[in-house]
């Protein structure tokens, strides 16, 4: 054939291979499309048991309507109001959602067998590259197993020994404060100093590594922080909740090199510890093990020795994603609820002082202000406002479950296998067909007498059920500690935020994976003397 006819074929042929390509890209859409619309017709079928507040459209739902910081939360309050247990939200095509906020919706889902329940990945997808197949986010036999495992880390004999190091932090903090105060810098966001002290104790227990990450820079405290940063970020951006196009971002760059930091530190860690144990062991049988002191076990030292019923421990990977799990879900969560239950007592101060004179009491003819383990259960009334802080401010607002069956909920309601049910923390906690006069700060609810009409599943700070979080006891102790010390070293009201010149107290809630406040939650604090007296 001539060159040019030649030529011309050849494009015919590209051109038809081309199209052919285009017709089965086109019918694979086609076919995808279908298949979303019709599950989508099919959710909406199956949840028109549940009210639904009106849809932007049949096929957009409610995504207009998705708002953050605090008119998100109004947002929420309206829905608690008018619907008072439960609603179907929809967005787009996608993501359908079973919003519930009551406790007798919230028992049957929370307390459903963990083999059924299933972590979604529209909410925890994100924390995967960091969190691996940890406790968190694993399902089935594999969360059995790690639970097994884990569990004697949160033992009250392990816990015991973390309240010393939870009074050390704290007396680290208190230092920094007390030198701030002194050159009349007493107005402080708590946020930045709490978040550092929770992380600074965490390392202690965890690995028992003292980073001094108060008072100095710490690669690894600061790469915690830049991934923690980093996925506040991705979360908002629903594009970046793809991985092939989020790694190849400015900030998925960012994310490995903090990631890799961390990685390597408690891979190193973990190795040590190893060699540490096993030379224990060697040399166990050829000393007098009682003569010689022994150091305290720490989470790394008790999940390297747990084994399973078939004797397997957890490997080095396995140990890395717990480590990194308890970092992440301890330090921030913790620092969150302490920074609130700090802001209530500020602004209830009567409440404050009735704390601070249970602590003084409980202190009294000791030479050293420390907390001890036995003293916990000496604080009711410090108790009961921490409680109502995590209820008015819980630090995480929300839990998300799949479940692999339908699932039965009150007057007939059914939630079909594979939807997405949230359980609002916060609106259950401020649900006025709960909790009486929800937006007061009320201590007393929690007074032993004034619980027993409470249903099992109005307070939930930790969730509940079999995938309760497994740290609570933890928190808790931790918790207590840090609000009494503070009391009896300082007087606490509101401050005001420098840069927007807020009056006193005034806060505008922001809800990121755990709540924190817009523009930082600012105190003034006023140090006091050691042990002051009842006449004082």
């Amino acid at each position: 054939l001539p060159g040019g006819l030649s030529q011309v074929l050849s494009w015919a042929g590209l051109c038809q291979v081309l199209f052919a390509i285009f017709i089965g890209l086109a019918g694979v859409v086609a076919f995808c499309t279908v298949r979303l619309l019709a599950r989508h017709v099919w959710y909406t079928h199956r949840l028109s048991c549940f009210s639904k507040p009106h849809a932007d459209s049949w096929l957009l739902g409610h995504l207009s309507q998705m708002k953050r910081g605090e008119e998100g939360l109004h947002h929420t309050d309206k829905l608690v109001q008018t619907y008072k247990h439960s609603c179907y939200w929809f967005m787009g095509p996608f993501y359908h959602l079973v919003r519930v906020f009551h406790p007798d919706y919230n028992k049957p889902l929370l307390m459903a067998p963990a083999n059924i329940t299933v972590k979604d990945e529209l909410f925890y997808g994100i924390l995967r590259p960091w969190l691996g197949r940890s406790l968190l986010l694993s399902n089935g036999e594999e969360w059995h197993r790690r639970r097994r495992l884990l569990t004697p880390a949160f033992h009250f004999d392990i816990l015991k020994n973390y309240v010393a190091m939870f009074n050390s932090s704290t007396n680290t903090l208190h230092a920094k404060w007390r030198r701030l105060v002194e050159e009349g810098e007493g107005n402080m966001e708590m946020f930045d100093h709490v978040t550092l002290m929770t992380l600074d104790s965490l390392l202690k227990c965890a690995f028992s590594y003292n980073s001094n990450c108060q008072e100095s820079t710490s690669e690894y405290a600061s790469a915690i922080a830049e991934l923690h940063d980093l996925i506040i970020e991705r979360r908002t951006k629903i594009l970046h909740h793809w991985d092939w196009l989020y790694w190849r971002t400015r900030q998925g760059q960012k994310f490995k090199k903090a990631l890799s930091v961390v990685n390597r530190f408690t891979r190193e860690v973990v190795q040590r510890r190893r060699a540490l144990i096993s030379q224990q062991r060697e040399t166990a049988t050829q000393s007098d093990s009682t003569t010689e002191p022994r150091r305290r076990k720490d989470f790394v030292d008790i999940i390297l020795l747990e084994k399973d019923d078939e004797g397997r421990g957890l490997t080095d990977e396995e140990i890395q994603a717990e480590a990194n799990t308890f970092m992440f879900a301890g330090h921030d969560t913790t620092a969150s609820a302490i920074c609130w239950v700090l802001y209530n007592l500020a602004c209830h101060t009567h409440y404050q002082e009735q704390c601070r004179q249970e602590v003084m009491d409980l202190m009294q003819g000791r030479d050293t202000e420390e907390i001890e383990w036995d003293d916990l259960s000496s604080l009711p009334f410090t108790t009961m406002c921490i409680k109502e802080a995590l209820r008015l401010h819980s630090p995480v607002l929300a839990v998300t479950r799949k479940y692999t069956q339908d699932m039965k909920l009150p007057g007939d309601r059914t939630v079909p296998k594979g939807a997405i049910c949230l359980v609002s923390i916060y609106g259950t906690h401020r649900n006025p067909a709960v909790w009486t006069n929800p937006q007061e700060f009320q201590p007393l609810r929690f007074d032993p007498a004034n619980t027993r009409g409470h249903s099992s599943h109005a307070f939930i700070p930790f969730s509940s059920g079999p995938r309760n979080c497994i740290g609570q006891k933890f928190a808790l102790a931790e918790l207590r500690v840090v609000v009494a010390l503070t009391l009896l070293r300082f007087r606490l009201t509101p401050g005001i935020n420098p840069d927007l010149g807020t009056a006193p107290g005034e806060v505008r809630r922001l809800p990121l994976l755990v709540l924190r406040a817009e523009g930082g939650l600012w105190l003034q604090l006023e140090s006091l003397t050691s042990h002051t007296s009842r006449d004082d």
